[in-house]
């Protein structure tokens, strides 16, 4: 994309299958959240999605710590051309899990972010980045999201660690620079763009959504170059 030049946005959740299998169903489900009734997405008698909520429903659970929680991409992309892969993210290290108010008290907004800076000032932390290649296109699709490729067909293979520095996490100069920050998985080298329907649609979508909310919060975009620092106030 022509916004940024340097940058390969792997953009990951912390289910193994998306939560639709394609673009259709995709906008059926945005046209009842904007309802308020998303559920009747997956139990409508006319039109049920009933395995696509007993799959979300095994996998959703309580996140404590993004530094400790596996990801997945969801949806394949390249692994240069003619090879579709999947990738995810495996934690190594243990990591701060206390939610203050779990289960009976008032719950902190941020504890998310409180967990992370909380980690972070202690020690660093690793990721395994795991790759899954396609090996039989009809077990493993391309164009349905929901399809959870076999590991038995296919075992993820490490290929590189990710390493997170120990660092002071919260400095009000770093907060306002991820305000600034814009991802799309189409931020990409082209022998690893993704793949899909639903990918095609996410590229426009991110791509809008990003503009919307920069213009709301009356500021601009700007490509991270890694050398970034954010020293105290």
């Amino acid at each position: 994309m022509d916004d940024e030049k340097h940058s390969q946005d792997l953009i990951c959740v912390c289910t193994p299958t998306f939560v639709t299998p394609n673009t259709k169903t995709n906008a059926v489900l945005q046209d009842w959240s904007l309802r308020d009734m998303p559920l009747y997405y997956f139990l409508n008698p006319f039109d049920s999605h009933l395995r696509d909520f007993l799959m979300q429903s095994l996998w959703n659970e309580t996140q404590y710590n993004p530094l400790g929680q596996r990801y997945w991409s969801c949806v394949p992309y390249l692994l240069g051309e003619g090879q579709a892969m999947m990738y995810s993210f495996a934690p190594k290290s243990q990591v701060d899990t206390d939610i203050p108010g779990v289960p009976f008290g008032k719950v902190p907004d941020n504890y998310l972010k409180d967990n992370m800076v909380k980690t972070l000032s202690r020690k660093a932390v690793e990721f395994d980045l795991l790759v899954q290649l396609q090996t039989d296109p009809h077990r493993m699709p391309v164009e349905t999201a929901t399809v959870r490729w076999p590991e038995e067909l296919s075992p993820f293979i490490p290929a590189a660690t990710i390493r997170i520095p120990k660092q002071k996490f919260d400095y009000p100069a770093q907060v306002e620079f991820t305000r600034r920050l814009t991802f799309n998985p189409w931020h990409c080298l082209h022998e690893h763009r993704p793949l899909g329907n639903q990918s095609r649609a996410r590229r426009r979508m991110y791509d809008e959504l990003s503009k919307f909310r920069m213009e709301m919060n009356d500021t601009t975009h700007v490509e991270p170059t890694g050398n970034e620092e954010f020293g105290p106030d």
